[in-house]
């Protein structure tokens, strides 16, 4: 696999796709790389009948780690299509979040610490509506396939001067002492079928948690891969990456 670099700085907005962001804007700059990989490593599953079962996973709770895209803190099942945009805070070089593209639709993911008792989602979603009824914008809370969902839009204007809404779908999932929130941006915000691919992505995803103690909110540490599984289709070429979703904090 090939990594091309960019940069990036904005503070809270929407996201290149569409996506409107949660409370807690996080300035920054960025730079960017981008990760093309086919195949699938086992795991996944359907509805959330139980979070152990359907995904996403603990890294406790597979048997092996081959396959994955390491990141650090999440592991990520490589398929067909899929890019990888790693968000990386200019100033002190660190991974911050990671977007999946996929069939032009967006998912970006960010991992936290979390207290042992979960139910940081909760609390998580009710700072989301605050933020977006503050700039003007409208919220929905939805019950989706993986539980309670936000569906958020906030004015925008087109390159024309004509004036919209931008919309973003928000996802959280608690796990042991980890909370996983994924933003779906483009297609994927609105239409269920545009984001079934991404969603069956978010069930593969493997959070690895670590036993350092961490205060809650506080995110898990990503990195750059050290080496990824060989593809079975020629390595991509080299591609200046486009700005990412903007990133936020949850805290």
């Amino acid at each position: 696999m090939v990594f091309g670099r960019g940069r990036k700085a904005k503070q809270e907005q929407l996201t290149e796709q569409g996506a409107a962001q949660e409370a807690g804007a996080l300035e920054m700059g960025a730079q960017e790389a981008v990760v093309e990989g086919a195949g699938s490593p086992a795991g996944g599953g359907a509805k959330t009948v139980g979070r152990a079962v359907t995904g996403p996973f603990d890294v406790s709770e597979i048997e092996d780690q081959d396959g994955y895209v390491d990141l650090g803190a999440l592991l990520i099942a490589p398929s067909e299509g899929l890019q990888l945009r790693l968000e990386v805070e200019e100033a002190t070089q660190r991974v911050v979040a990671v977007t999946l593209d996929l069939e032009g639709s967006s998912l970006q993911l960010q991992a936290f610490a979390a207290p042992r008792s979960e139910g940081l989602w909760d609390e998580i979603r009710e700072q989301i509506g605050q933020s977006v009824g503050s700039q003007g914008g409208q919220i929905e809370e939805i019950e989706g396939s993986f539980g309670p969902e936000l569906v958020a839009k906030l004015p925008a204007g087109g390159a024309d001067g004509s004036q919209g809404y931008r919309v973003a779908r928000f996802i959280g999932v608690d796990g042991p002492r980890w909370f996983l929130r994924g933003v779906f941006g483009g297609e994927a915000a609105l239409d269920r079928d545009a984001a079934a691919g991404l969603e069956g992505l978010f069930r593969k995803i493997v959070v690895v948690r670590g036993d350092n103690p961490m205060p809650p909110r506080d995110l898990l540490q990503l990195r750059l891969p050290k080496d990824t599984a060989p593809a079975p289709q020629p390595a991509p070429e080299f591609e200046q990456p486009e700005r990412g979703p903007e990133i936020t904090q949850i805290g």
